[in-house]
């Protein structure tokens, strides 16, 4: 709890088995009441290392729902919980667990409903492993979007995002793509709607066991961020998108 506010971590996991455990014993449970796990059809034994840690909610997909329908599950089962804040946090440990006292608390005292950790700010993203064509591509879709989505965000494309209990009722995010766009289609959403996005420094990590999508995937993903930008602002000009509503 914090400040009377169930908190929950969501965990979108994948092949999760070798950095799981790692993951979830840096989680604060003095804040935490709950955590979610959500295995998306993995071949490996994320589901048994999960049980084994402890973890009470454990979902498994009977097929593979994608990245974005993995997060639709993860927000649905917070939301039946009776979340109030609610973190994804990726178990793969490519984001620090150590973060989220700090986005815990920004929501918990009405700062922001909304948190995300940048791999921009404080420029670690090179230094802690980032591919320099992901960094590049990285700059200049968050530019891109920046001026269509008339906002300042350093990065939209983090995987490390707190959410508010209000954020997660009135954006429409069942209605998202169940791809890796999830996460643009539900940040114009959450714009959308008139809600403020904070951004905290976060540390970067590539090694081997993190996830990361290939080139091929990368650019499938970085033409559907500029779509979802060009259709905001249209929608913004009166000509409707009816995923942000």
């Amino acid at each position: 709890m914090y400040n009377n506010k169930k908190v929950i971590v969501v965990m979108p996991a994948y092949k999760a088995a070798l950095t799981l455990e790692k993951t979830y014993k840096e989680i604060p449970f003095d804040l935490v009441d709950e955590v979610i796990l959500v295995d998306d059809h993995s071949p490996d034994n994320t589901v048994e290392v999960a049980k084994s840690l402890g973890i009470k909610h454990v979902i498994r997909h009977d097929v593979n729902k994608g990245y974005g329908g993995n997060q639709k599950t993860c927000y649905t089962k917070a939301l039946e919980l009776g979340g109030d804040i609610v973190i994804m946090l990726h178990p793969d440990y490519q984001y620090t667990p150590l973060l989220l006292t700090a986005m815990i608390s920004i929501i918990g005292n009405g700062l922001y409903p909304v948190v995300f950790g940048s791999r921009i700010l404080g420029k670690g993203a090179l230094k802690g492993g980032m591919p320099m064509y992901k960094y590049i591509a990285n700059r200049f879709l968050t530019f891109f979007q920046n001026v269509l989505l008339g906002q300042k965000l350093s990065e939209y494309h983090t995987g490390y995002r707190a959410f508010s209990k209000e954020v997660l009722e009135k954006t429409p995010f069942h209605k998202c793509d169940d791809d890796f766009v999830f996460d643009n289609e539900m940040i114009a959403q959450i714009f959308w709607k008139g809600f403020e996005i904070a951004e905290i420094t976060c540390p970067t990590k590539y090694f081997d066991e993190a996830s990361s999508i290939n080139f091929t995937r990368s650019s499938k993903y970085g033409l559907g961020v500029l779509r979802v930008s060009v259709r905001y602002r249209l929608a913004k000009l009166g000509i409707g998108w009816n995923l942000l509503s």
